[in-house]
């Protein structure tokens, strides 16, 4: 048995669309790609002609993510789509501490809102999800403050709390991060946007039970990062781990 054996996924890291009708868009994706659950964080915070420059030239917005359309898109199913709260540090975090029961998880965006890692803060909103354990999504960037690096001693101060490096660390083949988070047990790898060769060796390097299946949607295709595990080819039970296993243990619904 291989990856494209029919199994279960979850969708570790899709997001809502700021337009009428994209959680019915959502749905059909996952549809269409036999995704069976999702991870939703807010989309649309920033535009991305904006945001592609912020990563290269550094800046931010103080913008709030629509967290609330997040919260009525995944209402009514069933438990398939599971929101995360996109924070926005440049607001207390009383905030989050305010809403974090309604959802599962946060997300920290260095790229959008600019506040690096070793910033108080970032810090003030992973002491809320250490509070209510949840996990947190992070993507890093090639900048000072911002770096897998700092992730790292972001994850040390807080060794209760998991945190998630998106998009295979930074760019599509980031070997390093691999090495860098490789003796961090709270700090999994989710792999959209990296080369296939990335998401082989962090198997290979971190083992299965720390790396998660996501995709980027409406970014990405499912269809796209689906299809890199396939060529993998890997054993039945390893992709079982990938694509649901960890991802549930992060949710605390190991009985799933």
């Amino acid at each position: 048995m291989t990856a494209t054996t029919p199994q279960p996924v979850l969708d570790f890291h899709v997001r809502l669309a700021p337009r009428p009708g994209a959680g019915e868009r959502l749905l059909t994706a996952m549809d269409d790609c036999g995704l069976t659950r999702a991870v939703v964080c807010a989309g649309g915070t920033i535009d991305l002609d904006r945001l592609s420059r912020q990563l290269v030239e550094g800046g931010h917005v103080e913008t709030d993510a629509d967290n609330d359309a997040v919260l009525q898109a995944c209402a009514g199913t069933d438990g398939r789509l599971v929101p995360f709260y996109f924070a926005n540090p440049h607001r207390p975090p009383e905030v989050y501490r305010a809403r974090a029961a309604e959802f599962r998880g946060l997300e920290i965006s260095p790229a959008v809102h600019g506040a690096g890692l070793a910033d108080p803060r970032v810090a003030g909103l992973v002491g809320v999800a250490a509070e209510f354990r949840h996990p947190v999504y992070v993507v890093c960037l090639e900048r000072g403050g911002a770096g897998v690096a700092d992730l790292v001693g972001l994850a040390r101060r807080f060794p209760q709390v998991d945190f998630v490096l998106g998009h295979s660390g930074i760019g599509n083949i980031d070997f390093y991060a691999l090495t860098l988070i490789r003796d961090e047990p709270n700090i999994l790898l989710e792999t959209s946007g990296g080369y296939t060769c990335v998401a082989e060796a962090a198997l290979s390097r971190l083992g299965a039970d720390r790396v998660l299946f996501g995709s980027e949607y409406p970014l990405q295709d499912p269809s796209v990062e689906l299809a890199k595990y396939a060529a993998l080819r890997l054993p039945a039970a390893q992709w079982r781990q990938v694509a649901w296993d960890n991802a549930h243990r992060l949710l605390g619904e190991e009985k799933r």
